[in-house]
């Protein structure tokens, strides 16, 4: 092929191969985000407690049950729109949800458990340092734990109706099998 060929054949190519990358990344689903955790361990935390609640939350309650962890924030708006499947979900009495408060003021904490409602068995005022041991990239971010305290899923984003009854429900039945 002459000179004049490739300059033709080039551009042709270069456009071909950015078409082909773009059609296979809209098909990632930005909520699936691979985690190096799943089947592993939850790591080992002990978080304090918001006030006036007994105790924190700590890795010791994530064993001999199938329990949901929550990350969430006073100042994500998304976790204000999941918060009331989540609601939902506590009022089912299905299964424990845990609550990581991640990097977020104490006081506006409360203020929005007590506008919204209080879905958790129990929460954790989290710094930052125990997120990232469970490799958090934002709030909210939603895990499944199974009765030996190992994480089986991990959920990007806020929780829908949806995904509760499409994915959490089914994996619950049959991690308490």
């Amino acid at each position: 092929m002459n000179r004049r060929g490739w300059s033709y054949a080039l551009p042709a190519a270069v456009f071909a191969a950015l078409a082909a990358a773009s059609y296979v990344g809209l098909g990632i689903d930005s909520n699936t985000l691979p985690s190096p955790l799943i089947d592993q361990p939850a790591p080992a935390f002990d978080l304090p407690a918001l006030a006036g609640a007994e105790r924190g939350f700590s890795s010791a309650d994530l064993t001999g049950h199938v329990s949901l962890v929550n990350t969430f924030a006073s100042w994500c708006a998304p976790c204000r729109a999941e918060h009331p499947i989540l609601n939902a979900l506590a009022q089912s009495k299905r299964l424990p949800i845990h609550g990581i408060d991640y990097k977020d003021k104490e006081d506006a904490a409360l203020a929005w458990i007590a506008e919204l409602g209080n879905p958790y068995t129990r929460i954790g005022a989290d710094d930052g340092r125990v997120g990232i041991d469970w490799g958090i990239y934002g709030v909210p971010e939603t895990f499944l734990v199974d009765k030996g305290g190992r994480i089986r899923y991990k959920h990007v984003g806020p929780l829908t109706q949806d995904d509760v009854e499409r994915t959490v429900l089914p994996l619950v039945a049959r991690l308490e099998k």
